[in-house]
C-alpha cells in the first residue's frame, strides 16, 4: 500500500500541491480573522466591560451607603419618638368668654364680722357713707362649719360668697369686714377661691365639698386697714388621664385706707375687691409632639428605599456575574480558535 501511495503521489504532484495550498489558504482564512479579533475587538470589549464593572461597583457602594444612612435614620426616628413620648410639650391656649361661671369665695373671718357686700360694675366703687357700720349685703352668701381636712379635729367656720360673673361689664364684688379686737400684732383674714359657687350650692354634702376645696386650692390673706384689690384669672389644666383641674391666678394690689372717723378707734376695718382680670380662660395641657402616623410613614418610606436598594444591589451583582461569565466565555472561544 505504501508503494501504491508513493506511486500515486509521483503521478499527481500538482494535485497534492493544490491541496496543500488550499489547506494553507483555509488556515490563513481562519487564522487571520481570529488574529484580528484577538488584537482589536477583544481589547475594545474588555475596556467597555471594565468600565461597566467599575461603574456597577461604584453604584453598589453608593447604594450600600444609602442603606446605611437609611438604617441610621430608622434608629434615630425611633429614638426621637421614644424621647418625645417621655417628655411631652406643654401647650397653652386661651378661650375668650363673656360670662364666667361665678366662682366661690370662702372667707375665714374668725372673730371678724361681715358689714357689707355689693356688686358693682365698670370698676366704679362709690365712697363709703358709714365705714365701720353695718350696711347692705346684696351678695349671695352661705355659712358653713366643717372640720379641718388636715387635722380632723379643729372646727372651721367659713363664709362663702358668690363671686363676679360678667367680665364685659367689669363686674366686681366689694366686701367690708369689721374686727373689734384682736390678740395678734397683725390682723388678716384668710380666703380661698374655688371654681363654681353653683356646684357648692348643689352639693348635698357641703362640708365635704369645702374640705375637698381646701385640700385642692391655695389660700391667701388680706390685711386690715387697707383696700386689697384682687384680680383673678382662671387656669384649667388637662391631665393625662383626661381629668381637668382648675386653679386661680391672682394679681393683688393694696391701697392704704385713710380712716376719717372722728374718734380714734381700736377696731380694724377690712376692705377687699374681687374682679376678673381678663375674659380669657387659660387652658394648659401636655401635648406629645411625636406623631405616630408621621413616624410610620417615614419608616415605610425608609424600608421601601432599603428594599429598592437591596433589589438593585442584587440585580447589579447578577449583572456583573453575567458579564464576567460572558467575558470568560468569549475569551475561551478566542483561545480555542487560536489553538
Amino acid at each position: 500500500q505504501l508503494s501504491e501511495d508513493v506511486e500515486r503521489v509521483s503521478e499527481n504532484p500538482t494535485d497534492e500541491r493544490e491541496g496543500e495550498m488550499e489547506v494553507h489558504e483555509d488556515a490563513a482564512s481562519v487564522i487571520l480573522p481570529d488574529s484580528e479579533l484577538g488584537t482589536t475587538a477583544p481589547s475594545l470589549r474588555f475596556s467597555k466591560t471594565c468600565l461597566k464593572n467599575v461603574f456597577s461597583v461604584i453604584l453598589l457602594f453608593i447604594y450600600l451607603l444609602l442603606m446605611a444612612v437609611a438604617v441610621f435614620l430608622v434608629y434615630q426616628t425611633i429614638s426621637d419618638f421614644r424621647e418625645k413620648l417621655k417628655h411631652p410639650v406643654m401647650s397653652v391656649s386661651y378661650k375668650e368668654v363673656s360670662l364666667y361661671d361665678a366662682p366661690g369665695i370662702a372667707f375665714y373671718p374668725g372673730k371678724a364680722r361681715l358689714l357689707s357686700c355689693k356688686h358693682h360694675y365698670y370698676d366704679h366703687i362709690p365712697p363709703l357713707i358709714n365705714p365701720g357700720q353695718p350696711g347692705d349685703i346684696e351678695c349671695t352668701t352661705r355659712r358653713i362649719n366643717y372640720t379641718d381636712p388636715f387635722t380632723n379635729q379643729t372646727m372651721k367656720y367659713a363664709l362663702v360668697v358668690q363671686g363676679p360673673r360678667d367680665v364685659k361689664k367689669k363686674e366686681l364684688v366689694f366686701l367690708q369686714f369689721h374686727l373689734n379686737e384682736t390678740d395678734q400684732d397683725f390682723s388678716a383674714i384668710d380666703y380661698l377661691l374655688f371654681s363654681s359657687f353653683q356646684e357648692f350650692i348643689n352639693s348635698p354634702e357641703k362640708a365635704e365639698f369645702m374640705k375637698d376645696c381646701e385640700s385642692s386650692y391655695s389660700s391667701w390673706k388680706f390685711s386690715g386697714g387697707f383696700r386689697t384689690w384682687v384680680k383673678m384669672s382662671l387656669v384649667k389644666t388637662k391631665e393625662e388621664d383626661g381629668s381637668e383641674t382648675v386653679e386661680f391666678k391672682q394679681e393683688t394690689s393694696v391701697v392704704n385706707y385713710i380712716d376719717q372717723r372722728t374718734q380714734p378707734r381700736s377696731d380694724q376695718l377690712f376692705f377687699v375687691v374681687f374682679e376678673w382680670k381678663d375674659p380669657f380662660i387659660q387652658t394648659v395641657q401636655d401635648i406629645i409632639t411625636a406623631n405616630p402616623w408621621n413616624m410610620i410613614a417615614l419608616l415605610c418610606g425608609i424600608f421601601l428605599a432599603l428594599f429598592k436598594a437591596a433589589d438593585f444591589a442584587k440585580l447589579s451583582v447578577k449583572w456583573m456575574i453575567k458579564i464576567r461569565k460572558r467575558h470568560l466565555k468569549r475569551r475561551s472561544q478566542v483561545m480555542n480558535h487560536i489553538n
